[in-house]
């Protein structure tokens, strides 16, 4: 199903772009830290986040990071 830009709401293309410059950063960057090993504590994390991801949660916005953080 192709979608027109001019058919998305403003958060539909905003999702769009945020998910497209993911993944070309992670196409450009890499994981410098492939093949080393992990703590089974860390792995489980990780395992739980990409899970959270995979159901469509989504962590907290990044201003709001910066405002609790005072990063303004």
């Amino acid at each position: 199903m192709a979608t027109k830009v001019a058919q998305m709401t403003k958060d539909e293309l905003r999702e769009m772009i945020e998910a497209t410059i993911e993944q070309k950063l992670a196409e450009l960057l890499g994981d410098p830290d492939e093949g080393l090993p992990i703590r089974k504590q860390v792995h489980d994390r990780l395992l739980r986040q990409k899970q959270a991801v995979a159901a469509g949660e989504r962590g907290q916005p990044f201003r709001d990071v910066v405002r609790r953080t005072g990063l303004e």
